[in-house]
């Protein structure tokens, strides 16, 4: 079964595995032996490679561009987090190996078959299953073998999880701090009570922006022309005949077999508390369709299955394996087309099933996998012009560097783009080894063409640069509006902390807080009750008034916060009243103990993969932690 699931794969699917399925690399600037003979660490004897971490550290820089700005020390700290976090995944994988966890055929495929994106109709499809797969150009083994991982990884959060325990105690003392509510009087601070104060001169500004020369800069940047060769705009001009794809459906038809698939119509009588009589009516009306009456008219009257009763009883094409019970597919996989059977019992009552049709075992029709198809033999073909098309240009490149005469010699166009940074490479994105290619010395400075560069599995391109321009600081007139923004904001954040800090000052010394504060400039509320979870309290607010300790009796906490409005809350509070774990609904309750025994789950679990790191044998290789990047 499994080597017939082949087909959708869009939206969460994707984000599931990309950590999970194996990756072809294409390395730049590194001799394929450094990058065999090396690795960025060993666990237990297993080597994690040393591309397999550079790429994996790219992919980080790549979806998080400001990262690229890092300096040396920070860099470090990115670069042992991703190893570290390939660690734990190999930690995990030789965990599970030894301790025997499996995933069998079975349990993988009705697991891919429950997956909404892969049914038609709520039953699973093997032809969506190919499109999908197909469509997003996956590997069926690879994404099957990324699935068992995920269920192996699964089973042992499950195993780990419900060990977890929530005594009542504990439970009791949760709901008490989740339901807790606090008295808090709060004074609200806003910039308007201090903008008679603030006063910012063509000094300040002239001198704010020569103290802060690194502020206001237009970055670096080159504009470009390159020859791209892309994969998929090769296999998009191949013509494919039909001779050509009937002689390749007939060498591949055996990845598309199909279970043999039935089509049958039932009536069921639900057996309730009285089974006799059930069994007496399905027996009855078993005879009144022998006798000739129409099959479908008495499904449609009598069946007590909701879902198939107003379709007479149409159960649709299935295997074996989808029908809801062993004993109904057992029957339906006995019958002959035409043939009549019953009373069927099952755990839900007695059927009278008639099989309709038998769909063989076979392979799925050309029609249905043509589009998969065309893909793989488009990209068959295209992978030896693709590589031709490389070899062509990196030989012209012997022979000349000016780029157009490659692009004459090739065939290929010499396309342009402007305004490449460093952390933005264009129509290639964050491609980092098109910028690093890009700014060279010798390419951004002295106007050579890049060597042949293999930006991914599926593109590659030469560069040259045509203008650059260099990171240059804007004029001071450019700037000034947001200068003087700067400086009124950096004013009034001093002048309300010094004031919120003489309001907490004044009322921790005895005076009157809304007097104090009024007096101050600022809007006082009345005391109320607020929840944890507030939905009317600035959050910061709301974090700090619980964090706060709790007031005794005539001793109230007071304290202050900057808010989301940019001004300061000032709150005094009061009391604390527990929560009372009655007042929350059962419901609510039972399912706030559920998600804590979950949480406690999760914590031992992290906790469970924290020990198997500090019990294992891990060599990490510094060297290569600490080179910049192994590509550059």
């Amino acid at each position: 079964m499994l080597q017939d699931i082949r087909e959708k794969f869009t939206g969460w699917i994707a984000l599931a595995i990309l950590g999970l399925i194996a990756l072809t690399f294409v390395f730049v600037g590194v001799t394929p032996g450094f990058v065999g003979s090396s690795y960025a660490a060993k666990v237990d004897g297993e080597k994690i490679g040393a591309g397999y971490f550079e790429q994996a550290y790219r992919r980080q820089l790549q979806q998080n561009p400001q990262l690229a700005e890092l300096g040396d020390t920070l860099r470090l700290q990115v670069r042992r987090a991703v190893l570290e976090n390939l660690i734990h995944e190999q930690l995990l994988r030789n965990y599970l190996d030894d301790a025997g966890y499996r995933i069998g055929n079975r349990q993988l495929t009705d697991y891919i078959q429950r997956t909404p994106d892969f049914q038609v109709d709520g039953v699973f499809d093997l032809a969506t299953y190919h499109e999908v797969l197909a469509a997003n150009g996956l590997d069926a083994a690879r994404y099957e073998a990324a699935q068992r991982q995920t269920l192996r990884e699964q089973q042992l959060q499950l195993a780990i999880g419900a060990s977890a325990l929530v005594t009542p105690a504990e439970y009791r003392r949760y709901l008490n701090l989740v339901a807790e509510q606090r008295v808090v009087s709060v004074a609200e601070l806003g910039q308007e009570a201090v903008s008679d104060e603030i006063e910012v001169d063509e000094t300040m500004i002239a001198e704010y922006y020569d103290a802060n020369p690194t502020l206001y800069q237009l970055p670096e940047s080159a504009d470009i022309e390159f020859i791209a060769i892309r994969r998929a705009d090769i296999a998009a001009a191949v013509e494919i005949g039909e001779q050509a794809l009937a002689e390749y459906y007939e060498d591949q038809k055996y990845r598309f077999e199909q279970d043999e698939r039935r089509q049958a119509r039932h009536i069921l009588i639900l057996a309730g508390d009285d089974a006799e009589a059930a069994e007496a009516k399905t027996r009855e009306l078993l005879a009144r369709i022998e006798a000739g009456e129409s099959f479908e008219t008495l499904a449609a009257e009598f069946s007590e299955d909701g879902g198939t009763a107003g379709d007479g009883g149409d159960l649709g094409v299935l295997t074996r394996s989808q029908f809801s019970t062993e004993a109904l597919g057992s029957a339906v996989f006995s019958m002959q087309p035409g043939e009549l059977r019953g009373p069927v019992e099952t755990e839900f009552g007695f059927h009278i099933v008639r099989l309709d049709d038998v769909v063989g075992q076979g392979s799925l029709p050309l029609d249905q996998v043509r589009g998969e198809l065309l893909a793989e033999l488009r990209d068959r073909e295209a992978e030896d012009t693709f590589r031709d098309l490389e070899r062509a240009v990196s030989d012209a490149l012997f022979d000349t560097d000016d780029i157009r005469t490659i692009a004459e010699a090739t065939g290929l166009p010499v396309e342009t783009a402007s305004g490449i940074t460093r952390i933005d490479a264009g129509p290639f994105g964050s491609n980092q080894a098109a910028i690093d290619a890009i700014f060279l010395d010798r390419v951004l400075m002295e106007g050579a063409v890049t060597d042949i560069v293999e930006l991914d599995v599926d593109t590659s391109a030469i560069f040259r640069v045509t203008g650059h321009t260099p990171a240059t600081r804007q004029p001071l007139d450019d700037v000034r509006d947001r200068i003087e923004a700067a400086l009124l904001a950096e004013q009034a954040e001093a002048l309300l902390a010094e004031r919120a800090a003489q309001i907490v000052a004044a009322v921790e010394a005895g005076e009157d807080f809304a007097a104090v504060a009024e007096a101050s400039g600022a809007a006082v509320s009345e005391p109320r009750l607020v929840g944890r979870q507030d939905p009317q309290i600035d959050q910061s607010l709301l974090f700090e008034v619980f964090a706060a300790p709790k007031p005794a009796i005539g001793a109230p906490v007071t304290g202050q916060v900057r808010n989301a409005a940019g001004g300061y809350s000032i709150y005094r509070l009061d009391a604390v009243l527990p929560g009372r774990p009655e007042s929350i609904p059962l419901a609510e309750r039972d399912a706030g103990k559920q998600l804590l025994a979950q949480q406690s789950g999760q914590g031992d679990y992290i906790a469970f993969v924290r020990a198997l790191r500090e019990d294992a044998n891990v060599v990490v290789n510094q060297d290569l932690l600490a080179a910049q990047d192994l590509f550059q």
